[in-house]
């Protein structure tokens, strides 16, 4: 059986999950992601490096990061992920960027912060005491060795994104971002997947869906998403939706409702 129980507050997403089958597609995140396996082994492709978390592992994810994620076997898996903005964790750590080196740990501090987090944000709990889990979440994690500078994007890539960004309201115009940098459409996508780690189709299509995600959670109007960020119809923004988050967009509007 799936579950994919979201709930949101002090601007930090929490998941609760548990499945068997259900495989995400290769997506990111525009925020960092932590969370801890409960059960099971969770199994995820991460920048092209296989990952296994097993029961207790915290695993961490950059902002922008790619990954799809499957449970390693029938037995299934339990985790929650927290997904916190970059800004909440520069505004904790003084402007520094994190920039996690380990993609999995076994620390039972770190795990314990999260899951009090992700409790504290699905039981309603007033926000100070949010607020004070979150501060202490990002000194632990500053405090360690898994927090480093943050690299720059690759100049060519940032560009890319920057254009593809800025009319995420169309269809994604390959000829005119292949024009800008004297590529051929093949030069490019090799040029962009081999930096970015994704095909331009598939980051500004996460793009699309994410930026629907955001407009859903401030205006609760799914067909306003649907219609501002050039989806077909809601079925085509929910099977993409799924694929990237568990559940339709419809179904997230209504837990967050």
């Amino acid at each position: 059986m799936e579950k994919f129980n979201y709930a949101k507050s002090a601007d930090i997403l929490s998941l609760s999950a548990s499945f068997t089958d259900f495989t995400y597609k290769k997506h990111c995140h525009e925020e960092y992601a932590v969370g801890v396996t409960l059960r099971g082994i969770q199994q995820y492709n991460l920048e092209g490096s296989f990952q296994a978390s097993h029961k207790n592992g915290v695993m961490l994810f950059n902002r922008e990061q790619y990954h799809d994620g499957s449970s390693y076997d029938r037995e299934g898996i339990d985790y929650v992920m927290l997904y916190i903005k970059p800004d909440l964790f520069a505004e904790i750590l003084g402007g520094q960027e994190l920039r996690f080196t380990s993609p999995i740990v076994y620390d039972a501090d770190l795990a314990s912060c999260i899951l009090s987090l992700n409790q504290s944000i699905r039981n309603g709990t007033d926000n100070a005491w949010s607020s004070e889990l979150l501060f202490r979440l990002g000194g632990l994690l500053s405090e360690t060795e898994i927090a480093a500078p943050r690299r720059k994007n690759n100049a060519f890539v940032q560009k890319a994104k920057e254009m593809m960004n800025s009319h995420i309201d169309q269809v994604l115009k390959l000829d005119d971002l292949c024009q800008e940098f004297g590529l051929s459409k093949y030069q490019f996508i090799r040029e962009f997947k081999s930096h970015a780690g994704i095909s331009p189709y598939q980051f500004f299509l996460n793009c699309k869906v994410e930026r629907a995600k955001q407009a859903i959670e401030r205006s609760r109007d799914i067909y306003a998403a649907v219609a501002d960020y050039g989806f077909a119809d809601l079925t085509h923004l929910n099977r993409h939706f799924k694929s990237m988050f568990g559940i339709t967009a419809y179904e997230y509007m209504s837990q967050l409702s």
